[in-house]
């Protein structure tokens, strides 16, 4: 197997995570409410869900991906280059959720590429090449998006240089398609059978996140992955009072998590900070995640994971309401700064709070039916993307203090839920190594 075509997807991700922002703030631009920021990210979270199982489960039965994942690309190369033609936030809301569709579905094939025609002994390796190839490219949309308008936009104003960066972004799919066809490998051998995809399950959903994963609430990945193999029957009489209550913890505190991200983009604009920095503010928030992964899995190893993760939550509940009152402070540099430094705290509780969550859930799942309550637990994220996406935008109506602090809330109370577990310690992982 060549990983060359692992280079252009890389140019692909980069429209990804510029999209991820870019979109939000186009709306914003035309006039977008709060509430219809909200129904933006909602309709994004419950679209990509389906389209990962959709997708899926149409790789694992077909001969040959390279169309899938060719004319995935190509379709995000389209929506990127029309959007900025779209005069309607509700055209915008329904274009972003057939984007995120798109970006959604491709994400399990191009799983099931970079695995097939190898030894399962080499999958753990070529995911994480995968997911670190995706997260560069994620945070490279990003830093585009910071640049660009700061370079550009004093020379032909902040919404030329908008338009021009959505198709600076669709030039990127595009090439990414081209890139993706000619490199992309043919493998005889294909992923088919139950245990290798259950197995693929299960590598995923005890990995690390990847730079993107603190804005992004779901992973529409992962949950297929997760939810391969989810046999309902077998989860009879198998929920033990500690996992269902902190099963609830995490849907209180991830519906509390995109209560926050939803209205964010149109808090910051509102605050007088233009395109560019508030590019850069999400690219320090995703930072702040990916430098933790790997010191929460060690302190995972040692410590009481509730302790861990209530602990994580609570400075995150802490931090969601002063990044209003941050946001209003007079003097525009010291808002931008200071904005950013609690960003990049929200970014470092994610850090924390996905590894360990993922521990615990490791730690209380019954060992016969682990991967099915992985599972459940990967599909909460992508119902609290939805419900906390609407609620965090509808409360934004009245206030943006009012929205984060209801977002911080719910936070509080998952934390207080994990708190009121007995103690948590790492132990056998899915793997067979400690949980981390």
């Amino acid at each position: 197997m060549t990983d060359r075509w692992l280079y252009p997807w890389g140019l692909g991700s980069v429209a990804f995570g510029g999209a991820s922002l870019l979109v939000p703030l186009y709306a914003v631009q035309l006039g977008a409410s709060a509430f219809q920021l909200g129904l933006l990210a909602s309709a994004a979270a419950l679209a990509g869900a389906p389209g990962a199982v959709v997708f899926g489960r149409l790789a694992d039965r077909v001969s040959v991906r390279r169309p899938l994942v060719v004319g995935t690309l190509a379709v995000v190369a389209a929506c990127l280059a029309v959007i900025p033609f779209v005069s309607t936030v509700t055209a915008v809301v329904v274009a972003n959720a057939a984007l995120w569709l798109v970006i959604a579905a491709v994400a399990p094939v191009v799983t099931m590429v970079v695995v097939d025609a190898t030894p399962e002994s080499a999958w753990a390796g070529r995911i994480g090449r995968l997911n670190k190839f995706q997260g560069y490219g994620w945070a490279g949309g990003l830093l585009v998006g910071t640049v660009w308008p700061l370079a550009v936009g004093r020379f032909v104003g902040v919404e030329t240089a908008m338009r021009t960066l959505f198709w600076m972004f669709a030039a990127c799919g595009a090439v990414s398609a081209a890139g993706t066809a000619w490199t992309l490998p043919r493998p005889d051998d294909h992923v088919t059978s139950p245990r290798q995809l259950r197995r693929i399950g299960r590598i995923l959903a005890t990995s690390r996140g990847s730079i993107r994963g603190t804005t992004v609430v779901f992973s529409p990945n992962r949950l297929y992955w997760s939810t391969r193999a989810l046999r309902p029957e077998r989860l009879r009489e198998r929920f033990s009072p500690a996992l269902v209550t902190y099963l609830l913890a995490a849907a209180l505190f991830l519906s509390g998590s995109a209560a926050f991200w939803a209205p964010l983009p149109l808090a910051l604009t509102d605050a007088g900070i233009g395109s560019g920095p508030v590019f850069g503010l999400y690219l320090l928030a995703s930072l702040g995640s990916a430098v933790l992964y790997e010191p929460a899995g060690r302190l995972a190893s040692r410590y009481d994971l509730r302790r861990l993760q209530a602990g994580a939550l609570a400075v995150r509940a802490v931090s969601l309401p002063v990044v209003a009152l941050a946001a209003g402070i007079g003097i525009v540099s010291f808002r931008f700064g200071f904005v950013g430094l609690w960003l990049a705290i929200i970014g470092g509780t994610w850090g924390v709070m996905a590894v360990v969550g993922t521990a615990i859930v490791t730690h209380l799942a019954p060992p016969e039916v682990r991967g099915e309550i992985l599972g459940v637990h990967a599909a909460l994220g992508a119902v609290a993307g939805g419900v906390g996406g609407l609620l965090g935008g509808w409360v934004a109506t009245v206030g943006y203090v009012a929205a984060f602090v209801i977002a911080a809330g719910l936070v509080l109370s998952g934390a207080a839920l994990v708190l009121s577990l007995e103690r948590v310690s790492g132990g056998p992982s899915v793997d067979g190594r400690r949980s981390r």
